[in-house]
C-alpha cells in the first residue's frame, strides 16, 4: 500500500512539467498562525531566506527541483525554494487567456506594463501612468499575446514568452521575457523586458 501511495505521489508530481511553468500557485495547508518558509536551496535543512503567509496568492513557481518536491520562486532581489506540498495551482479567471496579475518591466528607458485584475496600465519613469483598454488576448508561441490601446489612439502589443530573463539590476531570475510594441501617431518603438505573474 505504501508503494502504491508513493507511485501516485510521483505521478502527481510529474503531471506538472517544465512546459507548464511558470505558473501561479497559492499557499495551501499552512496553519493560520504559521508560515511557509522560503529556502536558499531545495532542502528542508537549507537556510531560511524568507517566508510566505498562510493565505498568500499569486506565488509564481518558475521551476521544480529534480525530485519535483520543491518549487523555485522569485523574491525582490533573488530567488528561493518552497515546498510544493504547500502550494495549490491557481486557475486562470473565466473569460481571460492571460493569467493576472502579469507585470513586465524594462530598463533604459525604465518602463512597466501591468495586466491587472483592476485594469491594465503602462508607465514610464518620470511620466504619468496611462490606463489601457483591453483588446484581444490569445496564446502565443510558448506564451501569450495581448493587444491594448490608450485613449490617445496609441496601440500597445505585448508578446510574453516563457524563458529565463534577467532585469540586469538584481540577482532575480524571471520566468518570462516580454516585448512591447508601441505604435503611436508620431511613430513606433519596441521595448524589451522581463515579466512576472507574482506581484507580492
Amino acid at each position: 500500500m505504501i508503494r502504491l501511495a508513493a507511485l501516485f505521489l510521483l505521478l502527481s508530481l510529474n503531471v506538472l512539467s517544465a512546459e507548464d511553468l511558470p505558473a501561479q500557485f497559492s499557499v495551501s495547508g499552512v496553519a493560520a498562525d504559521d508560515v511557509l518558509n522560503i529556502r536558499e536551496a531545495p532542502r528542508a535543512a537549507s537556510a531560511k531566506i524568507g517566508a510566505l503567509g498562510p493565505y498568500t496568492i499569486n506565488v509564481e513557481v518558475l521551476a521544480l527541483s529534480e525530485d519535483g518536491r520543491w518549487g523555485r520562486i522569485g523574491m525582490p532581489e533573488g530567488n528561493g525554494w518552497v515546498s510544493m506540498r504547500y502550494l495549490a495551482r491557481q486557475d486562470v479567471q473565466e473569460g481571460e487567456v492571460i493569467p493576472r496579475p502579469l507585470s513586465c518591466v524594462g530598463t533604459e528607458p525604465f518602463w512597466r506594463i501591468g495586466l491587472l485584475p483592476r485594469g491594465d496600465e503602462f508607465e514610464r519613469l518620470g511620466e504619468d501612468r496611462i490606463d489601457l483598454e483591453r483588446g484581444a488576448e490569445r496564446p502565443g508561441e510558448d506564451g501569450y499575446q495581448a493587444e491594448l490601446s490608450a485613449s490617445d489612439g496609441t496601440a500597445y502589443s505585448l508578446v510574453v514568452a516563457r524563458g529565463q530573463c534577467s532585469d540586469g539590476m538584481s540577482d532575480r531570475e524571471f520566468g518570462w521575457s516580454g516585448t512591447l510594441y508601441i505604435d503611436r501617431p508620431g511613430g513606433a518603438e519596441t521595448l524589451q523586458g522581463c515579466c512576472t505573474l507574482d506581484l507580492r
